[in-house]
């Protein structure tokens, strides 16, 4: 496996500060030259050949030798304290920065996004967050560069903090990972890198209905922006679902179905009935599991494999490195349901276990399917007519990319779909209907919505 993208001198410069992208043609112009003015290269290797990597004799876990970055080990899922099932899982406990800095030109709120390289990413470059790095990348244990527009979310110089909290990511392959996602506002003029372009927020949101484009982290951090923040004038919508989304934005939590404590009880309850347990174990002990000179996949070639690249990427501040990623075989589905309740748009959410989140339980999608699995898997009546016959109205529908530094070729279906009136308000007891502002508002705490339901919140905004 061998990927290229063009070439190029690769070498950047620091611009003055720069006016914000006027159009969404001037995007794809810069965008253009960005990925062709790069040079990027991700090759499969054995084991072996991932230099500082390396099994550990004692457990077998596949670690960095300077004991920073990540590890690979082993989960084991229980039921009731009988062992059920294991699986190699990432262990990254430390708490990497996920930021966007905004500010306000001629009153509309702009964001400061980066053409950033991840090895995993199926187009390699894709649009992310003004600073997206691990803790042990950004205090430079791989001896590269500094990391550009730290200094904004970190220290006294730091902007206007808007938005500030800790959120999970993938608990079917993270153990416990946990990301700060920030955003700080400013005033003052800033040296905008080639790498980076103020676009509009009504332009990014715009951009995510494009297949591959815009990363999950800058999609996690979107979806925590409060709708309280500057925005361009409303638009007409014209449209039952736009303004019912709109309502869905604008009204208190009153107006909902359910009240916030009716939802934060809900919640609650469905986390008592998990009689999961999960615990780490060492990588040598998972079950099921084979390794061979490239990769260790489980034995049925159904999940996911642990394979290990070489990459160079001029524009990254290491410029060559070597890593494991965690290959899913396959594509991921994330459906949200949605439907106007007296004019108001509710989406639907459940309650869904995954072993490697601190709680075991968040909200996720309506339907959530990891790569491996297929629609037919789904087993509730409501949702099963619905992905058979294909009902209702779809109003968002993109493939999206998951974590990229990590990940390799990982992509899920994202999906909005509107119904009608004739789809039930009363639903089994896993599942919830919200208004998008009740969503938003559990956003300013972190462990309440999965990284795939973010991504779909985040998605939705593009509707407006």
């Amino acid at each position: 496996m061998t990927e290229r993208h063009s070439a190029g001198d690769g070498i950047a410069t620091t611009y003055p500060p720069a006016r914000p992208v006027a159009s969404l043609d001037e995007f794809w112009s810069w965008w253009d030259e960005r990925s062709r003015a790069n040079r990027f290269e991700v090759v499969q290797v054995p084991f072996r050949e991932l230099g500082e990597w390396d099994f550990q004799p004692e457990t077998g876990n596949l670690a960095h030798r300077s004991g920073r970055f990540f590890t690979v080990e082993g989960l084991q899922a229980r039921e009731a304290g009988v062992d059920a099932w294991s699986q190699p899982i990432i262990n990254q406990p430390e708490i990497g920065i996920l930021g966007i800095v905004v500010k306000e030109f001629d009153g509309v709120l702009h964001c400061l996004m980066q053409a950033k390289m991840e090895p995993g990413n199926v187009n390699t470059l894709q649009l992310s967050p003004t600073v997206q790095a691990t803790r042990s990348n950004y205090t430079q244990v791989h001896r590269g560069s500094t990391t550009r527009y730290l200094e904004h979310f970190v220290g006294p110089g730091r902007g206007q903090v808007v938005v500030d909290v800790l959120q999970s990511e993938q608990g079917a392959w993270f153990w416990r990972k946990r990301n700060r996602n920030i955003v700080v506002l400013v005033t003052e003029d800033i040296p905008v890198h080639e790498d980076f372009r103020w676009l509009s927020l009504r332009d990014v949101r715009a951009l995510l209905r494009v297949d591959n484009l815009v990363n999950m982290d800058a999609r996690t951090v979107l979806s925590c922006m409060p709708f309280e923040l500057p925005r361009e004038p409303p638009q007409p919508y014209g449209d039952e679902f736009t303004d019912a989304l709109a309502r869905s934005y604008e009204y208190g939590s009153g107006t909902g179905l359910h009240t916030a404590g009716e939802i934060l009880s809900w919640f609650t309850e469905a986390k008592t009935r998990c009689d999961w347990t999960a615990r780490l174990i060492p990588l040598s002990r998972v079950r099921r599991w084979s390794r061979d000179d490239y990769e260790l996949a489980d034995d049925e070639r159904r999940l996911f494999r642990i394979i290990g690249v070489r990459v160079e990427a001029v524009t990254r501040e290491v410029t060559r490195w070597s890593q494991p990623l965690l290959a899913p075989r396959g594509q991921g589905e994330a459906w949200l349901v949605t439907r106007a309740i007296d004019g108001v748009l509710h989406a639907l959410v459940r309650a869904r276990t995954e072993f490697g989140l601190m709680d075991l339980v968040e909200m996720a999608p309506t339907i959530h399917l990891l790569p491996g699995e297929s629609l037919t898997d789904v087993k509730e009546p409501l949702l099963k007519e619905l992905v058979s016959a294909d009902t209702g109205r779809v109003r968002y529908d993109a493939v999206l990319s998951e974590e990229g530094g990590r990940f390799h070729h990982a992509l899920t279906r994202y999906r909005i779909v509107e119904m009608d009136d004739a789809f039930p308000v009363e639903v089994p007891q896993d599942f919830c209907w919200m208004t998008v502002r009740q969503l938003t508002d559990l956003l300013r705490h972190g462990h309440y919505l999965n990284i795939e339901a973010r991504s779909l919140l985040a998605c939705l905004q593009s509707a407006l």
